[in-house]
């Protein structure tokens, strides 16, 4: 009877294979569907590009240290698909893969050597659990690297696992690693493309029109995605027929004791289905909780990513509001740096607490644009400090984030006109959006050391524009929030621009172009050519008080 021929409840297991496979697909649309619906409730993608921009700022070197982490992995049989995927994600297609490429491979090669000549005992024990190691080994024998690069390309054991067995078969090491490198570059690589692809499907980057990606750029996402999945799938196909014919034979030459299993026969897996489905499961319910905790989750996640538009026009004819006692204030308790005397402004709270009155009966829904605008950065700066004052406690209060989270920026409180909003309200729901102004992030006061420093005046509408520009060209005067060395062609930044990338890109086209609008110096390297790399610089949550702010 020919090993490959029917075999007792062969019709069954069929029927549970395609079974299986349905469950598979099922849940793996599932899971892609609830990261998609995941992906649009919170900015990951600007979670994404803070990752980044940490690994950015170790040059080189991160791609080398993630490279080493997998390595780590493969020894410590920690799968590798997520880490592949993160690879795409934070490298890219080109350094995504070469830094899993490279990691996977020394990582099997160490096994290797670990298998062949330190751990033999123990990892001929684990491969007891694998029948089918003995008729690989036969197989090895026979065809050497062939036989390893079709079953890396179609494994019957784990991938971790084989790293160690072929250790304990007759090949030489470095066909053994050439071999592997070889047939794992196509996974790789489709594995780090649909990381790739899962980032570019929820970052923040806009084009430069400011008008989301274009559907041609869409079209050729989805379409390099769909071609690699296709390329994979074909190639393991391939590798899967040719194991089955090396299998038959192995089988006619009588050199498997386990034949009638096949090198590649696979037996369908009720726990890989159930762990699929179960996996579906889980994906829905932590989507159920995402949204109904979207709120925590998007402070967790960083500042929503917003379409900005002009929604007030100029009214030259609306009311004005007069922030003259605001004034008073900050030229008072506020020094030429923006540092804060917050014990002289808890005397002069009366007068603080008069104003924040005032601005809940302005008149803004009849304001022009500008006056709308000073109202709520002059609103946000004066309920900051106020937020502080309610918490200094003689001093004690050493940051903002010391002040509980609910009633830090999501505490519904702060009236303007008519309306009560919390400040991350007014700033993501009432002044990004509606006015298409990235400068009120350099205005914008948090009460933190890397803050932009609160000016010595209030904003006032029929002097925005001119007092705007002037907090800008401040800002990028002081290596606080901005450093530029020339010789290492490496532009530092506040990490303002990698929270807000989206506005800045949406005004300038990328963070680049909208710092070289600032600083003739970055314009000079980007028209030569030398586009400097970015790094982000650490954000000083200390309270910006005088003591640390002289």
């Amino acid at each position: 009877m020919s090993m490959t021929g029917d075999r007792p409840g062969t019709d069954g297991a069929s029927q549970w294979v395609g079974a299986e496979r349905w469950v598979r697909f099922g849940s793996i649309v599932i899971i892609i569907a609830c990261l998609a619906a995941v992906g649009r409730l919170l900015p990951l993608g600007l979670a994404m590009d803070r990752v980044s921009g940490t690994i950015a700022g170790m040059g080189v070197w991160g791609p080398l240290v993630f490279a080493l982490v997998y390595v780590l992995a493969t020894i410590l049989f920690v799968p590798g698909a997520v880490l592949t995927l993160a690879a795409g994600a934070l490298f890219g297609l080109a350094w995504g893969t070469a830094a899993v490429s490279i990691g996977s491979t020394i990582g099997a090669a160490v096994a290797f050597v670990i298998a062949r000549y330190m751990a033999r005992a123990w990892v001929k024990r684990q491969l007891t659990r694998f029948p089918k190691f003995h008729a690989i080994d036969r197989a090895i024998a026979e065809r050497g690297w062939e036989v390893v690069a079709l079953l890396r390309l179609s494994p019957v054991i784990p991938f971790n696992m084989q790293n160690y067995a072929y250790g304990l078969t007759a090949i030489r090491l470095w066909p053994c690693v050439f071999a592997s490198w070889l047939a794992m570059l196509p996974g790789t690589f489709a594995y780090v493309y649909i990381g790739y692809a899962g980032r570019a499907s929820v970052a923040s980057v806009v084009v430069a029109e400011g008008a989301g990606r274009s559907v041609g750029q869409w079209i050729m996402l989805v379409v390099g995605l769909i071609a690699t999945i296709a390329a994979t799938v074909y190639i393991t196909k391939f590798a899967r027929r040719a194991n089955q014919r090396q299998s038959v034979e192995i089988d006619r030459n009588g050199c498997s004791p386990t034949a009638d299993h096949g090198v590649v026969g696979r037996m369908p897996s009720p726990r890989a289905a159930l762990g699929f489905a179960l996996a579906a499961v889980i994906a829905l319910i932590v989507t159920g909780c995402a949204y109904l905790n979207a709120s925590l989750l998007k402070g967790i996640f960083g500042p929503p990513v917003v379409r900005m538009s002009e929604a007030y026009g100029e009214n030259t004819n609306g009311p004005t509001f007069d922030h003259s006692a605001f004034d008073a204030l900050l030229k008072v308790h506020v020094n030429g740096s923006g540092g804060v005397d917050y014990a002289g402004l808890m005397r002069d709270r009366g007068a603080l607490r008069g104003y924040i009155e005032r601005i809940g009966t302005a008149p803004f829904e009849q304001m022009g644009r500008d006056e709308k605008l000073a109202l709520l950065i002059n609103g946000y700066d004066a309920f900051t400090l106020e937020l502080i004052c309610e918490y200094w406690n003689g001093g004690d209060l050493r940051s903002i984030r010391d002040i509980p989270g609910p009633q830090r920026w999501d505490a519904v409180r702060w009236e303007v006109g008519d309306e009560t909003w919390s400040l991350n309200q007014i700033e993501h729901e009432q002044i990004r959006p509606k006015f298409a102004e990235p400068r009120v992030h350099f205005a914008l006061v948090c009460g933190a050391v890397g803050c932009p420093p609160l000016r010595r005046e209030a904003y006032a509408g029929d002097r925005l524009e001119a007092q705007l520009q002037d907090q800008v060209d401040y800002v990028h005067a002081h290596d606080r929030w901005y450093r530029l060395d020339a010789d290492q062609n490496v532009t530092h930044l506040t990490p303002l621009y990698s929270w807000y990338r989206g506005d800045f890109e949406q005004d300038a086209g990328s963070v680049l172009a909208y710092v070289a609008r600032i600083k003739p110096s970055v314009k000079q390297l980007i028209g030569a050519g030398r586009s400097p790399r970015v790094r982000w610089l650490d954000y000083d949550w200390s309270l910006n008080n005088q003591e640390n702010i002289p």
